[in-house]
């Protein structure tokens, strides 16, 4: 019997979508429907905040969505957050202020937005944003991101190559000089295997589409992890397969194989 996946993970930028926006291609969004109608699980599974991913949920037939690497899980059925696991993020911040100076932050307030410590970029962050002060940031938060202002990704993966960050796990994103932060033991493939155990899916009917360093535990997770064409090299080294680019609708070209 040819095999057909009964779960399917999928990042959203560099994925679904070209980094920061929120425009699904009508063959991917074709291609995520007719998953879904032949009775796939469809699990968004993202680095984005809760608030980030609801202009993208609501092109999809999406069954539940992972946010914040793992930490925030949200039910589209009753548009209610199901899980948060938090962590105290000022340790975090203050090793990575003497480390990296002109560094700005911003931890998650779920569903509403974000509190930071210096100004982003225009575009950076998702929903409402407020300025506080350190005493202020320093609460329980699922997610804790990071921009060095004035830097490039790859400074930024050099000036953290032996970096320690007890307490939390992180990842460095390929695309901008960002760091994300999100409470220990969490991750896109530890929230994954729990979700799928609950519906009684197994990882090896699970499928996971991704292109990012924060994927790859996905992608070693699920039955059949498929990096995009993208993707940096070690990412696409973890993946079982290696999809187009984003920019050709590589989720698509993935999806048309076990749902024509």
């Amino acid at each position: 019997m040819t095999w057909r996946p009964r779960m399917i993970a999928l990042d959203i930028d560099g994925t679904l979508t070209p980094v920061g926006s929120n425009e699904i291609p009508p063959a991917v969004k074709a291609a995520v429907t007719r998953a879904a109608d032949h009775g796939a699980h469809v699990v968004l599974c993202t680095g984005r905040s809760l608030i980030g991913i609801t202009a993208v949920a609501a092109q999809l037939p999406v069954s539940y969505a992972v946010c914040s690497n793992g930490a925030v899980w949200w039910d589209p059925a009753t548009s209610s957050v199901t899980r948060r696991t938090t962590f105290d993020p000022g340790p975090t911040i203050k090793t990575l202020q003497a480390l990296l100076p002109n560094s700005v932050f911003a931890v998650e307030k779920t569903g509403v937005g974000s509190l930071s410590l210096g100004e982003f970029l225009p575009g950076d962050l998702w929903g409402e944003t407020r300025q506080v002060t350190f005493e202020e940031m320093a609460v329980p938060t699922p997610r804790l991101v990071m921009r060095w202002l004035g830097h490039t990704p790859a400074e930024l993966s050099f000036a953290v190559r032996e970096l320690e960050l007890p307490g939390v796990e992180w990842n460095v994103d390929h695309t901008e000089a960002w760091l994300t932060a999100v409470p220990p033991n969490v991750s896109k493939g530890t929230a994954l295997d729990e979700l799928s155990a609950s519906l009684g899916i197994s990882p090896q009917d699970a499928l996971a589409i991704g292109d990012g360093s924060n994927d790859v535990e996905m992608l070693t997770w699920a039955g059949l992890g498929v990096a995009m064409g993208q993707a940096p090299a070690h990412v696409q080294a973890v993946a079982d397969e290696v999809a187009p680019t984003v920019l050709e609708d590589g989720a698509a070209q993935a999806l048309n194989r076990f749902f024509p």
